[in-house]
């Protein structure tokens, strides 16, 4: 209210001139027409002159109190200083105070793509300098940003503050298809590499993602994505799925009982978490085969009672499924081995290992998905690889051949929360498939070229 009170005496002023000038215009007006007109009433013209000027006052408020906000990008081999000189920030003390305040300390980790904001007035001093170290922490209701604050504290000097915020959740739709790899097609649809990494855990039990891709796969789905202050800062759970793998359709969602124990399971209900993964590691290519082939050591012909996984040293080996350790140490040609016992007669084997995982001991009970080890190259391996094996009644199968046990399905006290799930997902996939059809049929005109038209003798 300052402002408005500070100029009042003008506005009389000014009112006062411009009714003394309306009043000339209105009689010259009065000699010049025939007809004159009604003098406009003095209400109007106080109303309007007085939202007028408290509309530009608050306007230069506003001007006056907002800052300007700078931000910069951080670079590998980036020092603080780099950073502030970027900000345009010269302020007395500040360099100091960051390099000795304990408070500031996580402002000397600077992780390259990280942001770091200034917000600076009109004089160009500091108003908060905020460093955006961890855009995205997961918790169990979601994801929080977390960010280093430093403020001038009035007296000469600054603070410094770790702060948290929530990241804003979001639903978002995305679909794609395989032309040379299933990462190149999830990053043509901006898709993040964890939601990628998940597809292939989910659905690990119906396909396997190192043999059965083709080009011209496709895939349609439905997860969640965390932004903070507009810029995205991770990605959550998938919610639904349906992936196209050489024309037959893989469906997925994800589904919380009245217990909350959740899971996946394909549109009909069946659990898609099989007794058995595929694959024992997430992501590799296949070195060797089940079958006959040339020792690369012994250089003879004998049978290869496993599959090979190339994969760099260090690389996490997963159980693929819950069992029991029979056996952990060094066999010969095994190297360091682990075998577990599962359910029934399936047991599992995996050799080459650089080291065993910390406190895995024989009796130790795993779970499906749980780090045992790590890939290494001992026992007799030319490189590092995992030797997998997969035995039914102690006699070794093809693991990628064999029809791996299914899962339980749903209760019937279940099924009617499960089908409600399932139908909030149908639309949103049904326009996704949409898209994908009419992209097809775009790419098909594209395609055909116009014929010419004969040309006119």
């Amino acid at each position: 209210m300052m402002p408005y009170t500070h100029h009042t005496p003008r506005r009389r002023h000014i009112t006062r001139n411009l009714l003394l000038a309306a009043s000339g215009l209105f009689l010259t007006a009065a000699a010049l027409a025939v007809v004159q007109p009604p003098a406009p009433p003095p209400g109007p013209l106080i109303e309007a002159r007085t939202s007028l000027d408290l509309a530009i006052d608050d306007m230069l408020v506003q001007r006056h109190h907002t800052p300007y906000i700078t931000s910069t990008r951080i670079r590998r081999g980036d020092t603080v200083v780099d950073v502030l000189r970027r900000l345009e920030i010269d302020e007395d003390g500040l360099l100091a105070f960051l390099t000795t305040d304990k408070n500031a300390r996580s402002i000397y980790k600077l992780y390259p793509n990280r942001n770091v904001r200034a917000a600076l007035d009109d004089a160009g001093r500091l108003v908060w300098l905020r460093y955006l170290h961890t855009p995205g922490m997961r918790t169990d209701g979601g994801m929080d940003a977390g960010w280093l604050e430093v403020r001038p504290d009035g007296a000469g000097g600054f603070t410094a503050q770790e702060r948290t915020e929530p990241a804003l959740a979001e639903t978002r739709l995305a679909e794609g298809e395989i032309n040379y790899s299933l990462f190149g097609a999830a990053d043509a649809a901006n898709i993040p590499d964890h939601i990628t990494l998940e597809m292939v855990e989910i659905l690990g039990s119906r396909i396997d993602f190192l043999t059965d891709l083709r080009k011209g796969d496709r895939f349609r789905i439905v997860y969640d994505a965390y932004t903070h202050d507009g810029a995205p800062v991770g990605a959550g759970r998938i919610r639904a799925l349906e992936f196209i793998n050489k024309g037959k359709t893989y469906s997925a969602v994800w589904f919380e009982n009245s217990e909350g124990q959740g899971g996946y399971y394909d549109f009909s209900g069946a659990s898609l978490q099989g007794a058995f993964l595929r694959n024992a590691i997430k992501f590799t290519r296949i070195s060797s085969r089940f079958g006959m082939r040339k020792h690369p050591i012994h250089k003879k012909w004998i049978g290869h009672k496993g599959v090979d996984y190339a994969a760099p040293s260090g690389t996490p080996i997963r159980a693929t499924a819950d069992g029991t350790v029979q056996f952990i140490g060094q066999q010969r040609g095994y190297g360091n081995v682990i075998i577990l016992k599962n359910h029934g007669q399936y047991s599992t084997l995996y050799a080459h290992q650089s080291r065993f995982a910390k406190g895995l001991k024989k009796g130790a009970k795993v779970r499906q998905g749980e780090v045992i080890g790590y890939v290494g190259a001992t026992g007799w391996a030319t490189g590092p690889h995992l030797h997998y094996e997969f035995r039914i009644g102690d006699r070794p199968v093809d693991p990628l051949a064999v029809d791996l046990p299914v899962a339980r399905t749903l209760d019937a006290s279940e099924k009617k929360a499960f089908e409600a799930t399932v139908a909030e997902y149908r639309p949103q996939m049904q326009r996704l498939a949409q898209l994908q059809e009419n992209r097809l049929l775009l790419a098909g005109t594209e395609a055909i070229e116009p014929t010419e038209e004969p040309s006119q003798p």
